[in-house]
């Protein structure tokens, strides 16, 4: 009888022991994980944490993500109305059950639940659990598993982020702004104390309605609140006379362009990423560079251009402060929603300085070297500067300058095309995908498309190499160049000294000082025209751009501290007169830069670049070609790039032979060596030297040959400035079905001298000092013969097409 009384009793312990055992697992593994598994927001906030824009949860609810920081106020506030032992108790209160039901008992209704804090996360978190007894177990027994899994800091974060704010307003973040128009951490007790009611009933907030409930609930907290010692009587009384929210305001939406980058680029490639967002953007700067694209959009619009936009980067970190896709505010007719900072679009002249960079750093050319500047003729393209005139040749600085279309073209041509492409793939150019046969020498001029994004952030990586180059003794960090960033990090990149390197990965010092030296000499658009006069005006760098057909307006510009980059035109591609950079975009972009200087510089950089004295040289340089000295050249002494040891010498100084009187030429077929004079000339050919003496009267023509050493002259004086050889007219065929004509044209040393004109060995004429004619040769292959009064003969193959 004992062993069985002492069998049984054992065997009900132990069924006992694993009853209890399989009690406290499933009580130990109770809690949702995740506790909330509810869509939340996408939410972007500026630097400062502050609010840039929100996108809506996928369930049609405001519900912004987890958010740890609650503000005291609001601690004090709802734990005051809900739960004032929150911080006491293990997730379970008994006095306030007790209490809850002597209430009920007293009213015969349930008037109170006596739900702690931590039941009512439970209760959220378990979404549609029916209000009864059994399960207001279930969510005590949940509540102090809760507890233990958590702080009571995190546990009340959960109640504030998930909480019923009425309508589709969950959370704390989300009510502060639909309501209030702030950030929680800016509400005041009267507002704190309005929302800290309302998870309890919020069908108060209805606007219109229950508004002397809410205000009386507000009331009586705050007076518990005094009551409890947080308020003294002075701001109590005060907090009763804020008003209530009238109806839900619409949320800060200042940055829209970038909240659908964000969207594309992070949270739907990541699924699992936390769906808030703290960005680089200041928001002081977004929202006045959005005042200063508006005002200037509107008086574009009267022109028929309707879109534009601006990005500005630190030079130093690479973070993106201020990011405008588009103009706000111009309505879905004109593509309000078009990122236009990210849409590739042609690249007019931005390029230009990518090029003279290149050029310097592979010693093409020196800053000051000439380039031909006439009509040009290459593969059957035809380039032509803007203001369509010619200046016979022109420095390499002057040019980029003033944005020549010709010594561009020439420059590219000699530099070489594949090299330059090359160069602007590895400068980070992503949409210039194809061959470089496929655009061709119009590649700089416009023939290809590249986005606001990388233009702007090449610039931006080209200033940080040359503003870290002497902080980094002379050396190179790869890291210089790198995509731009506008996630928010406490800590700019940088790789260790043993990753610096003396040979520059992308450009190299020298180049890139002189090529913002020759941007800051670009004309600035109107009042900005004579910024050197006045102290208080930036230094800034900077390059227009204008596309074929007038469909993109470029302004790019920068300093040490900041790259800032302008487009204006219309997102469906219209183009439109007087749509050109310097007018369009150049204005708005040196508005941003008078922002950006009220800004603390966010670098030591001063107002300009230093100079990098150890990666120049001072050489000899021609003065007059700009390119390295002769010794039968006049001698500047000049700074140039490293890389100008490469550079050619000069091409156009030659020593020539004249007889005593110094005004004629001779040789020695004519004249005794020991009669002659030998002198040193700066010569031109036939076609430069026609534009280039209208341009520069100084300029002295070579003295011609004595007349008896004329024939002994194996130089042609002649040169066709148009066409050229084999080139093949397209002539458009006018009204009356004829052929319209072409005008052909002859540069000769000798303005004066006679030249006659013949096609197909038929005389048409002769001319004297202008040498054009207008001829209309019918359809076919011509040959173009040109005699001047001594003979010397030019002649010419081409062929006339119908248009």
């Amino acid at each position: 009888m004992r062993k069985t009384a002492r069998f049984f009793f054992k065997t009900h312990r132990r069924k006992t022991l694993f009853v209890f055992l399989v009690l406290f697992i499933a009580w130990w593994f109770c809690l949702p994980n995740p506790l909330f598994q509810d869509p939340t927001s996408i939410v972007i906030e500026d630097k400062d944490e502050n609010l840039l824009g929100a996108r809506i949860a996928k369930d049609g609810q405001w519900r912004f993500p987890y958010d740890a920081q609650i503000p005291t106020k609001f601690v004090e506030a709802i734990t005051e109305f809900e739960d004032r032992r929150f911080f006491h108790h293990p997730g379970v209160d008994p006095r306030g059950i007790g209490r809850a039901i002597q209430q009920n008992f007293k009213s015969k209704r349930v008037v109170s639940g006596g739900s702690t804090i931590s039941m009512q996360v439970i209760r959220m978190a378990r979404k549609g659990k029916p209000r009864s007894l059994w399960q207001k177990v279930i969510e005590l027994i949940m509540a102090l598993r809760l507890e233990l899994r958590f702080s009571k800091n995190e546990i009340l974060a959960f109640y504030t982020s998930n909480a019923p704010f009425g309508g589709n307003v969950v959370g704390l973040d989300a009510a502060s702004w639909r309501y209030f128009a702030k950030h929680p951490r800016f509400l005041s007790w009267g507002e704190t104390a309005t929302l800290a009611v309302l998870p309890n009933s919020p069908s108060l907030i209805h606007p219109g309605r229950n508004r002397a409930a809410l205000l009386a609930k507000r009331n009586r907290l705050l007076d518990r609140l005094q009551v409890k010692g947080v308020l003294d009587e002075l701001t109590c009384r005060l907090a009763k006379e804020e008003s209530l929210p009238e109806k839900p305001k619409p949320l800060p939406n200042t940055a829209p362009h970038l909240l659908n980058r964000v969207n594309a680029t992070h949270f739907q490639k990541n699924k699992e990423a936390p769906t808030r967002l703290q960005t680089t953007i200041d928001g002081h700067l977004q929202s006045a560079a959005a005042a200063v694209l508006k005002r200037h959009q509107q008086k574009l619009s009267n022109n028929g251009i309707h879109n534009m936009a601006a990005i500005i980067i630190e030079v130093e970190s690479g973070n993106v402060v201020a990011y405008h896709g588009n103009v706000p505010g111009i309505g879905a007719d004109y593509q309000e929603a078009v990122d236009c900072i990210r849409g590739p679009r042609s690249t007019g002249s931005i390029l230009k300085p990518f090029l003279y960079s290149m050029a310097l750093q592979e010693g093409t050319i020196l800053p000051e070297s000439i380039l031909s500047d006439v009509p040009t003729l290459l593969s059957g393209y035809r380039p032509e500067n803007f203001n369509q005139s010619y200046d016979g040749m022109v420095t390499a600085k002057r040019a980029l300058v003033r944005s020549l279309n010709v010594p561009m073209i020439r420059l590219l041509q000699k530099h070489g095309l594949e090299q330059f492409h090359f160069g602007l793939n590895k400068w980070g150019l992503t949409t210039i995908k194809k061959s470089p046969t496929h655009y061709g020498l119009p590649l700089i001029l416009g023939g290809a498309e590249t986005t606001l994004w990388d233009i702007t952030n090449a610039y931006a990586c080209m200033a940080r190499t040359l503003n870290h180059y002497s902080t980094y003794d002379s050396r190179y960090d790869p890291l210089d160049f790198r995509p731009a960033n506008y996630f928010y990090e406490k800590e700019t990149p940088q790789s260790d000294r043993q990753d610096r390197v003396d040979d520059a990965p992308f450009s190299a010092a020298g180049p890139l000082w002189f090529t913002f030296d020759a941007m800051q000499k670009v004309q600035r658009p109107n009042s900005e025209g004579d910024w050197e006069q006045f102290q208080s005006r930036q230094r800034i760098a900077w390059k227009t751009g204008t596309s074929f057909g007038f469909r993109d307006a470029w302004a790019v510009g920068l300093t040490p501290q900041y790259a800032i980059g302008v487009w204006a035109g219309n997102a469906d591609g219209e183009g439109r007169p007087g749509l050109v950079g310097v007018l369009a975009a150049g204005p708005v972009l040196f508005e941003l830069f008078d922002l950006v200087a009220n800004r603390n510089n966010p670098t030591p950089y001063g107002d300009w670049f230093e100079e990098p004295f150890d990666d120049l040289v001072q050489i000899p340089v021609c003065r007059k070609s700009g390119f390295r000295a002769l010794d039968i050249c006049e001698v500047d002494s000049s700074w140039v790039p490293r890389s100008a040891l490469k550079a050619p010498a000069c091409a156009y100084h030659r020593q020539i032979h004249l007889d005593a009187t110094e005004t004629v030429q001779v040789n020695s077929d004519c004249e005794s060596p020991s009669q002659m004079k030998h002198r040193a000339w700066f010569v031109l050919p036939p076609v430069e030297e026609h534009y280039y003496k209208s341009k520069n009267p100084n300029y002295k023509t070579l003295p011609p040959y004595r007349a008896d050493c004329e024939n002994q002259s194996r130089e042609n004086p002649m040169q066709l400035i148009y066409p050229k050889a084999n080139s093949k007219i397209y002539v458009p065929v006018g009204l009356d079905g004829e052929l319209s004509r072409t005008v052909f044209k002859v540069a000769h040393r000798n303005p004066e001298t006679m030249i006659h004109w013949h096609i197909d060995n038929t005389y048409l004429g002769s001319t004297e000092q202008f040498h054009n004619l207008e001829l209309n040769p019918s359809e076919g292959a011509h040959v173009l013969t040109l005699v001047d009064a001594l003979g010397r003969r030019l002649e010419l193959d081409f062929e006339i097409l119908k248009k």
